[in-house]
């Protein structure tokens, strides 16, 4: 099968988030399956400036690199939209302005780019709004081109909160007929919605788990989409995303302290004692290390952990925090800190190194997100022994249960404290403690089942 993976960031790159390794990921699976994969994304500055793997001109307006065995990256250049130093927008002033012109453009230039290539895809698997101009495209302008006949669309939806909304005004800018800007297809409250148009257009629409594939279709998770979804309720799916244990593994990552598995359990603690050194936290063999790396957002629950911080830190426990997000729980965290400094590490920044020895030292891994359309932090937390105590929702709900971890299902500070206490009470018994572990330890979550998952999906697609 011939299979295009159209992202607007992929791993390595360029990345913001999850999208980047979903996309770098499953390509490399997919080939492995003895699928024919390229991927299209943009020409970003980031792309040109790395060595390995080296990025080559093509010919204008297009470059090339490879990744896996024989998948090559095709970037769309064009240095008036791409080459700036982020890939949305910047930290201080917000979205880039031409973020229409500039993400339209990668999807034209993407269908030319098949046929210059005379790439004729079975697949064309669109991520997020910056890709979902692709499935309108096919069944509007490029609707009676031969060439796109046998062509099948599957959409990803990886955060349904961010959709691409735009100015009615700026509708002449996609090159489509007004009698596509109605309700039912890109148009919402008078503006635009890409990403609402994706879901219209294309073939198949999926999300990163089963439960956030559900969640979306209701008023609570839909971001204004559930109508629209339910509609499409057949053609809608939810496929876990996987785990690169190449990265992801006590047993030969190079960035812990001491290398360990669940066989050689023990050699964990020494994880832990070194992270509370660097911590500058006491050395407490016996008290639950609690440990968070995450996004300081409201959606990754900090609403409710700021609300229980005072109390938390009153528990016989320590916490380390690793991330930067929204200022007031940056204030708030930093008040902890100074009240509770033997109970409480806060690291305000991104450090890649620190977040895998808190996967490896703590014993606690919490991720009490409101919402969260997929997430890794479980899922590398359960292989480093770890265990994640979530907010049951979407793809936590899908990775989480009391056979591996504590699970908390009604959103509150009162519920969070709960479970908190609960996980502190089991962590006392040492042999279930272990036996939650070694349960976590030995699960799979990678990659190559959930590469099946989409081959599957991509057959289906092609049935339609």
């Amino acid at each position: 099968m011939k299979i295009v993976i159209a992202a607007s960031e992929v791993v390595p790159f360029a990345k913001t988030g999850g999208l980047a390794d979903v996309c770098g990921a499953l390509p490399l699976e997919l080939e492995k399956e003895g699928q024919a994969v390229i991927i299209v994304m943009p020409g970003y500055k980031t792309a040109r400036n790395l060595k390995q793997p080296a990025v080559k001109r093509l010919k204008e307006g297009i470059s090339i690199s490879r990744i896996g065995k024989n998948i090559n990256v095709y970037f769309i250049d064009n240095d008036e939209y791409f080459n700036r130093d982020s890939l949305y927008g910047e930290p201080k002033t917000g979205d880039y302005q031409d973020n229409l012109d500039r993400f339209s453009y990668f999807c034209k230039r993407t269908l030319e780019l098949l046929k210059e290539l005379k790439f004729a895809a079975g697949i064309i698997h669109c991520h997020d709004w910056q890709s979902a101009l692709i499935p309108i495209y096919l069944k509007t302008l490029y609707a009676k081109d031969d060439f796109y006949k046998s062509s099948k669309t599957i959409f990803t939806i990886h955060n349904i909160g961010y959709q691409g909304l735009f100015p009615k005004q700026e509708f002449p800018k996609l090159g489509l007929d007004w009698n596509v800007f109605n309700m039912e297809m890109l148009e919402y409250f008078d503006k635009i919605n890409i990403l609402k148009g994706g879901i219209v257009f294309s073939d198949l629409v999926n999300t990163v788990s089963e439960t956030y594939s559900k969640e979306i279709q209701t008023k609570q998770f839909g971001f204004g989409m559930e109508g629209i979804l339910n509609k499409r309720r057949d053609s809608v799916f939810g496929i876990i995303n996987g785990l690169d244990y190449s990265i992801w593994d006590p047993s030969r990552d190079k960035t812990i302290f001491k290398n360990y598995s669940f066989k050689r359990i023990e050699d964990k603690y020494v994880n832990k004692e070194e992270l509370q050194k660097i911590s500058k936290l006491p050395l407490k063999r016996n008290v639950p290390l609690l440990g968070i790396v995450s996004r300081l957002a409201e959606q990754k629950g900090f609403d409710i952990l700021s609300e229980g911080i005072d109390a938390i830190c009153k528990m016989d426990l320590q916490l380390i925090i690793l991330g930067t997000g929204d200022l007031k729980y940056h204030q708030i965290l930093e008040q902890m800190v100074k009240k509770y400094p033997k109970v409480i590490s806060l690291s305000l920044k991104f450090d890649d190194t620190l977040a895998h020895r808190i996967y490896a030292g703590s014993d606690i891994f919490l991720m009490p997100s409101k919402y969260e359309p997929c997430g890794l932090g479980q899922m590398i937390s359960l292989r480093y022994g770890t265990l994640p105590l979530v907010f049951k929702t979407g793809g936590l709900a899908d990775t989480v249960n009391e056979e591996n971890g504590f699970v908390f299902d009604n959103y509150s500070k009162d519920e969070l404290i709960k479970t908190i206490k609960k996980a502190i009470k089991v962590y006392k018994d040492k042999i279930q403690w272990n036996e939650l572990m070694l349960r976590g330890m030995k699960l799979n979550f990678s990659w190559a089942q959930s590469a099946k998952r989409y081959i599957e999906l991509y057959e289906r697609a092609k049935g339609k």
